[in-house]
């Protein structure tokens, strides 16, 4: 594709150069530069693109998209584009190289700290019931109508994503399914994406190493909705706080979910176990293969995205009542020995605390819940001690561990997290 065609996907984008150069790839990795390769210039948290500009030069890029262009470079026999935002413009031009895969999906995104992989998994496999290919991008893996392809990013990064939208445009899905996560969203890595409909699950405290407030980060996962189209859906958890926030300015149609309050869908509980859920959804009885009511906002959710995607009610319940947890999502292993454990990602105060009232709900005071957790490292270091504080009230017993400490100690980890409790509370905690 030569480069004139290829910037018909920018705007206010201003070129120097041979716009008839052609392109052979897209860059936004100097190393990863080859002769004939579009190279752009990203302004990233850790790492400035522009400060390897002629890195790609020297390494065969005939093409750079930055911001400015660098004075002892201009003269170089490459063409440059200026854009007002490289990370914007990366996601469009590579959108634009793959044949703008969104536009050919129905593809929604999911966001909110918790429930994003588990809402976005039950829609691709309830999709795949209801017999429809379907794309998944997720935490825990991506799958392409079935196809598993590993991940390590919650939303890949743009090359990455349009390549997979393309893989599964490809292979003939209409529906893609992804999460979407903040830290996407600020850096712009969903730039070029078409979407049909958003879903917010809800807000609680995480990721403040990176948007240091929580306003910040309201503001990051509003404005996912805020681009949404008119033509698009937006729906919202109306039993969060900031679940009517996400709806302030989006030109979407808007429908909103609840367990507490009059909403466009509705559920309530009739009676939770370890072996499942009695929901009354906008009142049709359904049994449901999960427990607590963290996971009745999940299914509510895919629910009402169903709706909003045409589906009716009674072909959504029957596949609904077919569905699984995801793996490690409160996934129940019985022991012979008559105990039952439950493994389960929750990685914020707010999660470990619907994972345990969940537990403690069904239990109903006739067993003992000793739970092992941990804190993750060079992460908010802050939700650390409340965490154990969550765990310790709802707990029998408590052991704290290493989960994945990254480039920090683990024992300076489990330090930070018994902050969060007296010494007292202290014997009764076990650390390991």
């Amino acid at each position: 594709m030569d480069l004139r065609e290829l910037i018909k996907a920018l705007e206010n984008s201003r070129l120097s150069g041979d716009a008839q150069v052609e392109i052979k790839d897209i860059q936004s990795d100097s190393r990863q530069v080859t002769a004939g390769s579009l190279f752009v210039a990203v302004r990233g948290t850790a790492v400035d693109g522009h400060d390897y500009i002629g890195n790609a030069i020297e390494k065969g890029a005939v093409a750079i998209v930055c911001e400015e262009i660098p004075e002892e470079l201009a003269s170089k026999p490459v063409a440059f584009v200026e854009v007002g935002d490289s990370a914007t413009a990366l996601g469009k031009l590579i959108s634009r190289w793959y044949g703008d895969p969104s536009d050919k999906l129905i593809l929604v995104g999911v966001t909110g700290t918790n429930g994003k992989t588990t809402t976005a998994t039950l829609l691709y496999e309830l999709f795949r019931k209801l017999g429809h290919k379907v794309g998944l991008l997720s935490t825990v893996c991506n799958y392409i109508d079935g196809e598993a392809i590993p991940t390590d990013h919650t939303t890949p990064d743009p090359l990455t994503l349009h390549s997979l939208l393309a893989r599964m445009v490809e292979a003939g899905c209409e529906y893609a399914f992804m999460e979407v996560s903040s830290h996407a969203i600020d850096q712009r890595r969903i730039s070029g994406l078409s979407f049909n409909g958003g879903i917010f699950t809800n807000l609680t405290r995480d990721h403040l190493d990176y948007h240091k407030t929580v306003d910040n980060y309201l503001k990051a996962k509003k404005k996912f909705f805020d681009d949404l189209s008119d033509s698009a859906f937006a729906l919202t958890n109306l039993d969060d706080k900031s679940g009517l926030v996400m709806l302030q300015n989006t030109k979407a149609k808007k429908f909103t979910y609840s367990l507490r309050s009059l909403a466009d869908f509705k559920a309530k509980i009739l009676e939770s176990h370890f072996e499942g859920t009695d929901l009354l959804i906008n009142d049709k009885e359904v049994f449901v293969h999960f427990t607590g009511r963290f996971n009745a906002y999940n299914l509510l959710a895919v629910y009402g995205a169903a709706v909003a995607l045409g589906k009716t009610q009674d072909e959504i319940l029957i596949a609904m009542s077919t569905l699984y947890p995801v793996a490690g999502r409160f996934e129940t292993i019985h022991s012979p020995l008559g105990y039952t454990a439950i493994v389960d990602y929750a990685h914020t105060p707010d999660a470990l605390t619907n994972v345990l009232n969940s537990i403690n709900e069904v239990l109903g005071g006739k067993g003992r819940v000793i739970t092992v957790v941990g804190a993750g490292g060079n992460r908010d270091k802050g939700k650390r001690p409340l965490m154990a504080r969550e765990a310790f009230k709802s707990s029998d017993q408590l052991i704290l561990t290493s989960d994945n400490p990254r480039f920090e100690d683990p024992e300076q980890i489990i330090q930070d997290m018994t902050a969060g409790l007296t010494p007292e509370e202290m014997t009764q905690v076990l650390c390991v």
